[in-house]
């Protein structure tokens, strides 16, 4: 079911290299409860319907990460190794942005983000949800992270797949026609792909519409896998849970990230990694338990 979530209020944060965008739902006399980090080649606007319930009574604030919708920070040279710098973002927005530790949720490459800015600076964060976040197996984790192997995922078909996308469209109805029911998207409500597409495109000089998130670094961000995530997990102070679907996750061993101490798993038999889109009702009721708690 599609929730009517009421339009939440664009904001810019200034940090240090240029301003990182948000969107600012629920109700504006109260310290932010939630930040939100979207997954890789998304934006905080697709998740505006599931963020909705939540809003009605928590302050959110979710963010575009750095080359996402309508951040404006350079993208930094050379080859990406690691979501560092998105972490790095991360503790800086929520520095200027939240007077207090605001639960950090985030899916897929966000939640695992929102995991590594907090192993790094727990007085940021008062606890986790994390929505089938990428967490490898404990020795590809290892590997993907030393020399002779960071490179081994530049060559996934994830990473090649991002690269021959489309990135220019005539108009938004056109780019809607040709994601519609096709791919990732597939069974993605129509008004959550036009909420994708609100701030996943960018006009022009030219009058045509191309993606927010250029491939290049839509794949350089799928292949930076050297971000030993085992290690965040042990040094994590906060209490986290860790929400995965059973179908093609990126949580590769549910039962041993249950074994860090302070986390929770929750493994949602029959959905798959896009859970948090195709089922929005049931994870923000989730969103619910972990603001209460």
């Amino acid at each position: 079911m599609v929730v009517r979530a009421p339009r939440p209020v664009q904001r810019f944060i200034d940090l240090p290299d240029g301003r990182m965008a948000c969107l600012d739902f629920g109700p504006r006399d109260r310290a932010p409860d939630l930040v939100f980090v979207h997954a890789n080649g998304f934006n905080a606007s697709t998740y505006r319907n599931l963020l909705a319930t939540p809003a009605k009574t928590h302050r959110i604030l979710a963010v575009d990460l750095r080359g996402h919708g309508r951040t404006e920070l350079p993208l930094p040279d050379g080859r990406l190794r690691s979501w560092r710098t998105h972490a790095d973002d991360l503790i800086a927005f929520v520095e200027a942005a939240c007077p207090r530790p605001p639960v950090l949720a985030g899916h897929s490459m966000g939640g695992t983000v929102s995991l590594l800015a907090a192993s790094r600076r727990p007085d940021l964060a008062r606890a986790l949800v994390l929505l089938d976040p990428v967490i490898w197996t404990p020795r590809r984790d290892l590997l993907l992270s030393l020399p002779l192997f960071d490179r081994a995922a530049e060559k996934a078909p994830v990473v090649k797949g991002a690269l021959k996308r489309r990135s220019v469209f005539a108009s938004p109805g056109e780019a809607l026609a040709a994601y519609r029911g096709r791919g990732a998207f597939k069974g993605w409500a129509d008004q959550t792909l036009k909420d994708y597409l609100k701030d996943g495109l960018r006009l022009t000089d030219g009058g045509a519409y191309e993606l927010a998130c250029a491939p290049a670094w839509e794949a350089a961000n799928f292949a930076a896998q050297g971000n030993r995530v085992w290690r965040a997990l042990r040094r994590l102070q906060v209490p986290a849970t860790v929400i995965c679907g059973s179908v093609r996750s990126t949580t590769s061993r549910p039962d041993l990230v249950a074994r860090s101490p302070g986390v929770k798993v929750e493994v949602l038999e029959g959905q798959g990694h896009f859970f948090p889109l195709l089922n929005p009702s049931e994870t923000a009721d989730r969103l619910g338990a972990a603001l209460a708690g």
